[in-house]
């Protein structure tokens, strides 16, 4: 039976190599191969069991096939001598076989060991051999690592958009989602489950201030991230403010003299507020709490606490109204108020705070009325029957007080009549239209109307402001101001005319030379409201005037005329149109400019006259030039150019028109230069010279030469006489060197030897000898005095005469 059972080795090879294309299919039909099909999942570095029927086959083979390949490896084989693992099974975990069946086990599960798992199994049947497939697909599944929250802004600003990532290290799809949002309170809620790691909130609030954590699971397990904080900064909010003791009234909030007053402010605000507390419009005090200890009466007045969000720069601010109540003091106020559409006067008197009130009248008594009142008393006044400056006088009374208090007011109109302008706000964005009719009293009721008689906007006492939309349809229209007073009987009028601003110039085309200043002039001719700023735009259509403005402009600006200069033109930048323009809030209007930069006349031409080094050591050089023509010029440069090279190098410029001459110092001696001068006329460069180059100075030293050899020979001429008249004189003394250089005495020759008393010497022939004198004059030396007898033989004195012939 085994040999049979091996003899299916090569039916089974066979069948092992087949494609994989009959998964789920289960043929029953007796004599064919069974297949089976199953799943299952294991865990990466957990155990998991693959089953090879429900019985132990008489041979079974274990093969791998590793997903995306067709091939299939043998992992364990058992052809009845037990299971033999192959080299494989090391690389798919701790893989052994359980024991009395077919089944694999698997401890240590690696993702490596995820594939399609093919188990041959033989059976030795009474109906004969039968084979098994079964086909185990292994799925290594891995546990979801801890998540952690990926913010794109931990600190966002509110209204702003924020996405917040799930990232996790490990795990296997597909991996749900849970948000969890915990607030201060500590109360969690769920803010979103996706399949999806990523969540937007598009517009964030303050609620989502809190803290947040990720939950992500699939079909191993479930972890729960740290949370991390979400601080979403807001406001300030509008401030609230509390006032202790709590008292309202109509206006606001009242105390009483010389309690404690606390003024508590508070603002919704991450991070929290700084806040500063004004009073009437001054700062008092820096804190969310204002107390004031013995409030006074002077204490009454605005109060505002400013919340501040130092992070965002942000602020808010809320004002309230604190009024003082304090007993009666000083005297009852009087005033007159317009009523009745301001054709009457309504005669007020108050004398306000104390306890009872006061009790007060008026004299004369108003349309035969002597009623009284309490704290204040109101009294109507016809308009037309009350002369201008007219005098009312109020009495008043309080029990705390020995004598009665009065007040006095008068009536009057106000002076003139009723004044009308118009004016713009910044960049001409609204028209302002003032009416004011100042003074009088009471004050008088303004209100605008358009030419048609429509009412614009809404009346006001003593001046009032239209605002209007700045548009170009008011240009031409006319509105009017009206003015009433009670004391008038009918309303007085003022007439403002809108127009366009209007531009004119004195020329519409001016020139200049190039490098001088010109002057552009712009003139307003009519306009209103008045226009602020004419604004200028150079040649590049660039506005002037701003900060990034170049020096080289230069604005003048008055009231109804404007003036551009333009400084050092340059005939290559500036000329062109330019542009003025002026725009009130009706209107605009500009006009161009057209500026003609001319260059200088080309000055005249220069050719060098003569160019020498100034010595032979060759390192500077004269050089002198002269202009060919009378044209204009303003000055020279001179060039220099470093043979062979060709580039010209300025060695001076900006040289003085009447410079003829210059000297070009510290040059290389070794090098080879050419020279070349050109006229400047102011920014008109002429033509260059031709250009020279250096020549060596002549040979001068020959009369030194000459010299020299005369001063020599002169001096050899008198050092030889000198020597010659030490010798005759000191014969004696030196008796070799004047032997050497006159030889010995005989009788040839002899000295005639005469006194120093001798004014005259005698010069003769010695005995014997015939020598021939020189032409020319001579020089007889002086002689000794006479020899002394009694020489020895051989020592007679010999007379010399020494001639010395001058020679030219």
């Amino acid at each position: 039976m085994v040999h049979r059972l091996l003899g299916l080795a090569n039916f089974s090879i066979t069948v092992f190599l087949l494609p994989l294309l009959l998964h789920g299919l289960e043929i029953v039909d007796p004599g064919q191969v069974i297949y089976s099909e199953t799943k299952t999942n294991g865990v990466v570095d957990k155990g998991v069991i693959l089953e090879c029927g429900p019985t132990l086959p008489d041979v079974y083979i274990w093969s791998f096939t590793k997903p995306g390949t067709d091939t299939i490896r043998a992992v364990v084989y058992n052809f009845g001598k037990g299971p033999k693992l192959q080299q494989l099974a090391k690389d798919l975990g701790d893989l052994n076989v359980i024991s009395n069946s077919a089944s694999l086990s698997i401890a240590k599960l690696p993702l490596a060991a995820e594939g399609l798992y093919t188990c041959q199994a033989l059976y030795d049947t009474a109906e004969g051999a039968k084979l098994y497939y079964y086909y185990v697909y292994l799925r290594v599944l891995v546990p979801v690592s801890k998540p952690y929250i990926l913010l794109s802004d931990s600190s966002p600003i509110e209204g702003a958009s924020v996405w917040m990532r799930c990232g996790l290290e490990n795990g296997t799809g597909p991996v749900h989602y849970v948000w969890e949002q915990e607030n201060h309170s500590g109360q969690v809620s769920i803010l979103a489950e996706s399949d999806s790691n990523l969540i937007n909130i598009t517009s964030i609030s303050r609620n989502h201030t809190g803290w947040f954590r990720c939950l992500a699971k699939n079909e191993v397990n479930q972890q729960t991230g740290d949370r991390i904080w979400l601080d979403v900064i807001f406001g300030p909010d509008l401030p609230q403010i509390d006032v202790t003791p709590y008292s309202v009234t109509d206006r606001g909030y009242s105390a009483l003299e010389r309690e404690t007053v606390s003024l508590l402010c508070q603002a919704s605000s991450n991070p929290p507020s700084m806040y500063v507390w004004f009073y009437n419009n001054s700062q008092v005090y820096t804190g969310p709490q204002l107390t004031i200890t013995k409030i006074l009466r002077m204490h009454t007045g605005y109060y505002a606490c400013l919340a501040q969000n130092t992070y965002l720069n942000t602020r808010s601010k809320k004002t309230i109204t604190l009024t003082v109540y304090y007993p009666p003091d000083g005297v009852p106020s009087c005033s007159i108020f317009p009523t009745n559409n301001y054709n009457d006067l309504a005669l007020i008197c108050s004398w306000g705070g104390g306890y009872p009130p006061a009790t007060l009248n008026w004299s004369p008594y108003v349309n035969g009325d002597n009623s009284q009142g309490v704290s204040n008393i109101t009294r109507i006044q016809p308009g037309s029957e009350t002369a201008n400056n007219s005098v009312f006088t109020c009495y008043g009374s309080h029990v705390a007080r020995s004598f009665p208090q009065s007040c006095s007011t008068r009536t009057w109109l106000p002076y003139g009549e009723p004044q009308c302008f118009a004016y713009a706000t910044r960049n001409n964005e609204y028209l302002m239209l003032s009416c004011s009719w100042e003074g009088g009293f009471p004050l008088a009721l303004l209100w605008w109307a358009s030419s048609s008689g429509d009412m614009q906007g809404t009346s006001e006492e003593n001046s009032n402001i239209l605002v209007l939309r700045s548009s170009a349809t008011y240009s031409g229209k006319a509105f009017v101001c009206h003015a009433k007073h009670p004391l008038v009987k009918e309303s007085m009028q003022c007439v403002l005319k809108l127009e366009a601003p209007v531009l004119m110039t004195q020329r519409s085309v001016v020139s200049v030379y190039e490098g001088n200043d010109v002057q552009l002039t712009c003139i307003l001719s009519k306009n209103y409201p008045a226009v602020t700023e004419i604004t200028w735009y150079n040649n590049m259509k660039q506005k002037l005037g701003d900060s990034g403005t170049p020096q080289k402009y230069v604005l003048q600006q008055a009231a109804a005329w404007s003036n551009l200069t333009v400084r050092e033109t340059d005939g290559m930048v500036d000329g062109g149109q330019y542009w003025c323009s002026a725009t009130n809030a009706v209107g605009g209007a500009e006009i161009p400019i057209l500026l003609v930069v001319l260059r200088y006349p080309m000055p005249p031409n220069v050719t060098i006259s003569r160019i020498m080094y100034s010595s032979r050591q060759r390192t500077d050089v004269n050089v002198e030039w002269l202009i060919l023509s009378d044209d204009d010029y303003t000055g020279f440069f001179i060039e220099r150019q470093n043979l062979p090279f060709p580039l010209w190098q300025k060695v001076v410029g900006d040289l003085d028109p009447s410079t003829r001459s210059f000297q070009i110092t510290n040059l290389d001696p070794s090098g080879t230069y050419a020279i070349r001068i050109t006229a400047v006329n102011h920014r008109t460069i002429g033509h260059p010279s031709e250009f020279r180059s250096p020549a060596l100075p002549g040979f001068n030293a020959y009369p030194a030469v000459i010299g020299a050899a005369i001063g020599g020979m002169l001096i050899a001429t008198i050092a030889t006489v000198l020597l010659f008249m030490y010798l005759v004189r000191n014969r004696n003394n030196n008796p070799r060197l004047h032997d050497l250089i006159f030889g010995r005495q005989n009788s040839q020759s002899r000295e005639n030897i005469n006194s120093p008393e001798d004014e005259v010497g005698e010069v003769s022939e010695a005995d014997g000898g015939g020598g021939e004198t020189s032409q020319g004059p001579s020089v007889v030396l002086p002689r000794p005095t006479a020899t002394p007898t009694n020489l020895p033989p051989g020592d007679e004195p010999v007379n010399v005469t020494i001639t010395v012939m001058a020679s030219s």
